[in-house]
């Protein structure tokens, strides 16, 4: 959930509408000119986000270029939160934002109700999609080819690691020797296992649930398949997945500290573990929560077992009950724009989506002191182009996930075993994919 993926960070908190379609494409998309002299009739545009998006800045921009719109933001603490106010919303036919924003992980749920949000393509996506990676445009297109969403920032996963453990377990510490360690899975537990036999009293990784959300990731399918149809036992490659992190947790290498819990967040601090699968954001909650203790143990490898890793990141919808969408279409399309998402990065340390903004040296050229100078900005850079993979998730992926997690994190504990955990994570499963959803 956003919560989570925004932590890292700590993330903060339109001229008259196009009367034709064949308009609309030319005034919806672009990246901003100018479109309202301040003399045509006050327009509002509503926004709901959740967490922080740092577009505060951003809103005051748009709205001293179009003097006739204001802009007004709805925000929700969690994306729990957003989700609530935006199911409520929907099923009774009224109440949305002209702009709604989706997280990854829930946005499935939306697309098999895409007919009701406006398709980009009518306001200029077509002529904007390759701003993006391909992937991440993927991400938010219905399977009829409708474009419900304009990408904002994404969570490219590279490897976090300690020097100062690796080290004293006779392990490399150049960035470039221990990213070739983490060539596929099976290697990063393999070296894992080695790691335990010399430092028995630290494990290899935080946690299985945030392993398990790596890998499973990675799939193109996890949960369901491309026609949106529960997948289930018959997944091999997922129970692939479960059978090495479970494994993991019973050889040790699991620290078994439930991801944000308060134990999680003091553990930055001791040497509980040695690794984490690192995300972008995840670097500001490392920082926050290892403190000074942790400057210079840690650093970052330009590597992701098996290739290119995505968790995080969200997308701006404009609903069909919006009464404009034309002028929602533009403003999503401006704030997804490279440049500002480039601005939005330097603020917050959301990375980018957008292909134009690997190339701005405000990005790539981003060096981090607290992780030994790792020049994360090439590196995520990098991490980001590596996944190549276009993963199918279904309407319910978002609960299903939840079952999973849950399961798993009750086998980390030692609460349940593998087997049982298993069998009940596929029932529950079953149950989520075929509750029908609201709205």
């Amino acid at each position: 959930m956003r919560r989570r993926f925004r932590a890292g960070y700590r993330p903060i908190a339109i001229l008259l509408g196009c009367a034709l379609t064949m308009l609309a494409a030319s005034c919806g998309g672009g990246g901003g000119g100018s479109t309202g002299s301040g003399d045509g009739p006050k327009i509002e545009l509503t926004i709901a986000t959740f967490n922080e998006f740092g577009y505060a800045d951003l809103y005051a921009e748009y709205m001293a270029e179009h003097p006739n719109i204001r802009i007004v933001e709805r925000h929700a603490e969690t994306v729990d939160d957003h989700i609530k106010n935006l199911d409520a919303n929907l099923a009774s036919g009224s109440g949305m934002a002209d702009i709604e924003a989706m997280e990854l992980g829930w946005i499935y749920k939306y697309l098999a109700r895409g007919d009701q949000f406006a398709d980009l393509r009518d306001y200029g996506a077509n002529d904007l999609k390759d701003r993006w990676l391909d992937w991440k445009v993927s991400g938010a297109t219905t399977q009829d080819g409708r474009i419900i969403g304009y990408g904002t920032d994404i969570g490219p996963e590279a490897i976090c690691y300690r020097r100062d453990l690796f080290a004293r377990a006779g392990l490399p510490t150049d960035r470039a020797e221990v990213a070739k360690l983490f060539v596929d899975w099976p290697s990063y537990f393999a070296t894992g296992r080695k790691f335990k036999e010399k430092m028995p009293g630290s494990a290899w990784y935080d946690s299985a649930v945030l392993t398990w959300e790596a890998m499973r990731n990675q799939l193109i399918q996890a949960y369901y398949s491309n026609q949106d149809r529960f997948l289930g036992s018959e997944n091999t490659q997922l129970k692939n997945v479960w059978d090495q992190v479970v494994q993991g947790s019973a050889d040790g290498l699991s620290a078994r500290q439930p991801a944000w819990s308060e134990t999680w967040k003091k553990a930055f601090r001791t040497e509980a573990f040695a690794t984490m699968a690192c995300p972008g954001w995840l670097l500001g909650v490392i920082q926050e929560n290892a403190g000074n203790y942790g400057k210079g143990k840690w650093d970052v490898a330009d590597v992701f077992p098996g290739g290119g890793g995505n968790w995080g990141g969200s997308y701006l919808t404009v609903p069909k009950q919006s009464p404009q969408q034309a002028e929602a279409a533009r403003l999503a399309a401006w704030l997804t724009a490279p440049e500002q998402q480039v601005k939005v990065f330097k603020k917050v340390g959301s990375f980018p989506s957008t292909l134009d903004a690997y190339d701005d040296p405000q990005v790539k050229s981003q060096v981090n002191p607290y992780f030994n100078n790792a020049p994360v900005g090439e590196i995520f850079v990098n991490r980001a182009r590596a996944v190549i993979l276009k993963q199918h998730k279904g309407p319910r992926e978002g609960e299903i996930n939840q079952v999973f997690t849950a399961a798993l994190a009750r086998v980390d504990e030692g609460k349940v075993p593998p087997a049982t955990a298993w069998r009940q994570a596929l029932d529950d499963a079953e149950k989520a994919a075929n509750t029908r959803s609201s709205g």
